[in-house]
């Protein structure tokens, strides 16, 4: 009995290399302007070309300001690159989703809204959080630069067939609880390297309830967690997500049938299983330098850890003024970022801004909400949400990654503390280099925001 992994993967490779790896080719190439300049100046050298430029898509999101948004960009480097891609896409007739062009916006934000992301593809792009497509039954992987080269020139990318675990989340969320602190709990327990070597598959009744912008969310951070890819079987879920999307298939009964014959089989083997308990989960907040180092809102900063990673633990708290023992709850905060490819989609800021509506944010915090895409900035305001984030004293911005990995003008203050429902909380992640990063839920970020330190937002709703 095979799994999604074994069909999705067999159905695209082309060979097995002299090497061993299998040479897959790529349904779905997603590329933007900071990892693709590089691959487009190696093919040009070679005197090739975009194989298949009808499967590839490109926009811009990591050096787009989100405030001034005037060109020539005021960072140069930022205009370079934009202009790269520019020219790129032009002279090789790629889809391109520029700034005002209502599509542009975070790719991995884009690809889902506008129908590109479909269940069974192999799916590529220059970004580690490729993995957020997976959230369709997709197989999608973040690459980097040379490979980048290699799909554009060849419409393959050869890689070694990962190992497969099983990840069940059963029963239900209490209310407070969300998709991020689902995936932030699965990190904690497995660890930041308990994924290297595997692809994950999410599954269980929580996974079975939740909606595809959850699933998207969960899928994101696997690469987090130290594994190659995530995903979650396509149903009836991703069915009505895609249906009527813009490159959805014009045959859709043929596509869902196709798209049902990729599901993991009842009796397939996996290579390692986990469950976990969702009644379980608190709203989660990560204290140190990698996801991995989280607890519960209402646990302490752990007072010992295993010793291989006692030094990870040390530079921790050295570098976020911490001590073991501490509570997180009750933590201040300088800045609260709502935005990332991992939460910025309309059900996050839906989400934020009932937590938000009829609070203010407090005098000490600079707070910041960035949609993900033109599409949800517009809809958004067509809600009124912009609004309710303004009056509490939010800034509104235009589309792009922002205060997620700090590559534009929104960054961090020398030491400040970020309330962040982005993915990854690096030292300098956030573009200051004594910056701290705590991770979490956007209404966790909104009830920080607007109270101006760490609480457990279950007892704001």
């Amino acid at each position: 009995m095979s799994t999604l992994l074994d069909k999705v993967w067999n159905l695209h490779k082309v060979a097995t290399l002299k090497s061993g790896v299998d040479q897959l080719f790529i349904g779905l190439h997603l590329i933007h302007e900071v990892t693709s300049p590089q691959a487009f100046s190696m093919i040009k050298e070679r005197g090739q070309t975009v194989m298949f430029p009808e499967n590839t898509v490109a926009t811009v999101d990591h050096i787009v300001p989100t405030k001034d948004q005037k060109r020539p960009l005021q960072d140069n480097l930022a205009e370079e690159m934009m202009k790269a891609l520019e020219t790129n896409t032009k002279l090789n007739n790629i889809k391109f989703y520029g700034m005002g062009s209502g599509r542009q916006g975070i790719v991995h934000v884009i690809g889902p809204e506008l129908g590109l992301t479909q269940p069974g593809m192999t799916i590529a792009c220059g970004d580690s959080h490729t993995s957020t497509h997976g959230a369709f039954g997709a197989l999608a992987l973040g690459i980097g630069t040379s490979q980048i080269r290699d799909v554009l020139a060849t419409g393959c990318l050869a890689m070694k067939k990962p190992k497969l675990r099983r990840i069940n989340v059963t029963g239900t969320l209490k209310n407070g609880v969300y998709a991020k602190d689902v995936i932030l709990k699965i990190i904690h327990d497995l660890g930041v390297k308990g994924g290297i070597g595997y692809a994950y598959e999410y599954a269980g009744s929580v996974f079975d309830n939740f909606s595809m912008e959850e699933r998207m969310t969960v899928c994101n951070m696997s690469i987090e967690g130290g594994a190659r890819m995530g995903y979650v079987n396509p149903d009836e879920t991703t069915y009505n997500y895609l249906k009527g999307k813009e490159f959805a298939p014009k045959t859709f009964n043929e596509a869902i049938a196709f798209w049902n014959s990729v599901r993991s089989e009842k009796n397939a083997r996996y290579d390692h299983e986990v469950t976990i308990k969702g009644e379980d989960i608190e709203p989660m907040v990560t204290w140190g330098i990698n996801p991995g180092q989280s607890v519960g809102v209402n646990e302490i900063i752990p007072e010992k850890v295993p010793k291989e990673d006692e030094y990870t633990f040390n530079e921790a708290l050295k570098h976020m003024k911490f001590n073991k023992g501490e509570k997180i709850e009750g933590k201040k905060i300088n800045v609260a970022f709502i935005g990332s490819c991992t939460n910025s989609r309309i059900s996050d800021l839906r989400e934020a801004a009932k937590i938000i509506e009829g609070r203010t944010v407090s005098k000490d915090v600079r707070a910041l909400v960035v949609p993900g895409s033109e599409k949800v900035k517009k809809q958004a305001e067509q809600e009124g949400l912009h609004e309710i984030f303004s009056n509490a004293g939010f800034e509104w911005r235009g589309a792009g990654c922002s205060m997620c990995l700090a590559m534009n003008p929104d960054k961090l203050v020398g030491d400040e503390i970020c309330a962040s429902s982005s993915n990854r909380n690096f030292i300098g992640r956030q573009g200051s280099a004594t910056g701290r990063t705590l991770l979490m839920s956007p209404a966790m970020v909104a009830i920080a925001a607007c109270e101006g330190k760490i609480v457990d937002v279950r007892d704001f709703i």
